[in-house]
């Protein structure tokens, strides 16, 4: 087995890593990019790589010793291109802006790791430009919220030539945020998409990176209906290197676990994730539920205030709501009303300004509405939407609430303090609202064989973190045998076509191990 370099350290400073994240800079391990040089050098003899960073495939391309082949690489950072391994022979190294300045010419062998920059860390001019670079390109407007290595991929994407490779490692996101469809059905149509490489949580290529990676290979081709999808399991191996090079026809790998799957289910499913085949399920949670985001207030500094804030402030109690803003604010299975007062003895904000438009207020709001004006809230995006500005968006307290992005092994919290969720919650409406059905519901939905289910509807971050979007959570499947045990019932239209209560009888079930089996 060939021996590998250990992973990149990551610096324990909170600003270091900040300025880390801005910049998006996480370098790819060697037997990563040994792997992804392999697939992209078959018929080459020049590869370019538009994010070089400290040279990983350029040591990739040594490694293997390909030397007949030229190297490209350029980056916005100039540090990074003055390091002694791009000293040698066939390397040409340029510290240009690959979205604003690409090269003027087409390639046949495109290879990178390029930033990774969430949307919300790119300022608005450059969000712009970077849609108008993407729309040019794809016919297809970009959801604002694709990371920095969306358009990446797309500008790549664009210089390839034809017959050409690219090989990308990305943030699995790339192939399940909210600009997928739009993107990938650009690529779908243009590019055979070859092989999907994805990665067991102990297999990672970046350590405690909150982030999982997916690698994309993809061939300017005629696209076919089928591709390779590869899961790793084991790091630091060459199983991945000897899988690509054999032009994916070895598969009795231990740390692969390899498979062939039809384009047009990967894309409906998310590449990123395993094959999932949802019509096995009877169940899901649309049937016993609906699902809203919880409140965007624009400026929860403004609108989201502590108990000594409201008390500083002389804010009257009617127009106050309490609140909960941040997971961390709800760590239990339950969320209750000694749960918010302790809050406030934490000084954490529980209380959400809700103002309604009316046509007089006392002194004091007057007083704190025009803070907000010299903050210039009106002016915001969201806010500005608003009739008025300081109208606060309206929700029914959510009898149970789901943390949206998180780690935590219960994921759906029983909202007995009755707060108003902010976005950093889902609030799951049971379709019946009496304390029974909302209890056995809120147990059904933590029953561990549902949780399971949650990796079928959710993005996948690093660390084992979860990110399930409102759409996505009603989809969320409930096994049969939980629905069951927990006695669901659920409207249906009878033959007459008027909705009834359907309500399965225990009589016929035996409940074992949590599982319900007929008497039949």
């Amino acid at each position: 087995m060939v021996k590998f370099k250990s992973h990149q350290k990551l610096p324990t400073d909170w600003n270091e890593r900040e300025i880390l994240r801005d910049k998006g800079q996480f370098w790819t391990p060697g037997w990563v990019a040994q792997a992804m040089v392999s697939y992209v050098t078959e018929n080459t003899d020049l590869v370019f790589d538009p994010a070089t960073g400290r040279g990983a495939f350029f040591e990739g391309l040594l490694t293997l010793n390909k030397e007949n082949i030229a190297f490209f690489g350029i980056d916005i950072d100039p540090e990074v291109l003055a390091d002694k391994i791009y000293n040698k022979e066939k390397c040409f190294v340029e510290n240009r802006d690959f979205i604003k300045n690409p090269p003027n010419r087409k390639f046949r062998a495109i290879v990178a790791n390029p930033p990774y920059i969430r949307h919300h860390r790119i300022d608005e001019q450059t969000k712009m430009l970077l849609k108008k670079i993407a729309l040019s390109i794809t016919g297809h407007s970009i959801d604002g919220r694709a990371g920095y290595h969306v358009y990446f991929l797309i500008q790549a994407l664009n210089l390839l030539a034809q017959g050409g490779k690219l090989a990308f490692i990305v943030p699995s996101d790339t192939c399940e945020g909210k600009f997928a469809k739009n993107l990938w059905n650009w690529i779908s149509e243009k590019f055979c998409i070859e092989c999907v490489v994805t990665f067991d949580e102990s297999a990672t290529p970046f350590p405690n990176v909150d982030t999982n990676a997916i690698i994309l290979m993809i061939k300017n081709s005629e696209p076919q209906k089928v591709l390779h999808w590869i899961k790793v399991k084991k790091a630091y191996t060459d199983d991945l290197l000897q899988f690509v090079s054999s032009n994916f026809e070895l598969n009795d790998f231990d740390s692969l676990e390899v498979n062939t799957r039809q384009l047009k289910e990967g894309l409906a499913t998310g590449l990123s994730r395993p094959v999932q085949n949802h019509n096995g399920f009877k169940y899901h949670l649309s049937d016993f539920a609906k699902v809203m985001r919880g409140i965007a207030t624009g400026s929860n500094e403004f609108f989201f205030l502590t108990a000594q804030q409201v008390k500083d402030l002389n804010i009257p109690s009617e127009f106050l709501k309490r609140a909960v803003g941040r997971t961390k604010d709800a760590a239990k299975s339950s969320l209750t009303i000694d749960d918010i007062e302790e809050l406030d003895k934490e000084s954490r904000p529980t209380f959400l300004l809700s103002i309604n438009g009316q046509d007089s207020y006392p002194q004091s709001i007057t007083d704190y509405l025009k803070t907000g004006e010299e903050m210039g809230l009106p002016e915001r995006s969201l806010i500005q939407q608003r009739k008025p500005w300081y109208k606060m968006e309206q929700r029914k307290v959510p009898p149970l609430l789901f943390a949206y992005l998180g780690r935590r092994n219960i994921r759906f919290i029983k909202n007995d303090a009755a707060a108003l969720p902010l976005t950093g919650f889902l609030c799951v409406y049971p379709i019946y609202d009496d304390h029974e059905y909302i209890d056995n519901l809120w147990k059904a939905l933590n029953h561990p064989d549902t949780l399971e289910n949650l990796i079928l509807v959710g993005k996948s971050y690093g660390s084992g973190a979860i990110k399930v979007e409102p759409g996505s959570l009603v989809k969320l499947p409930i096994p049969e045998h939980i629905v069951l045990q927990f006695q669901l019932k659920r409207p249906f239209k009878n033959a007459d076509g008027q909705l009834e209560l359907f309500r399965e009888p225990a009589s016929k079930y035996e409940i074992s191990k949590g599982k319900a089996t007929s008497k039949k």
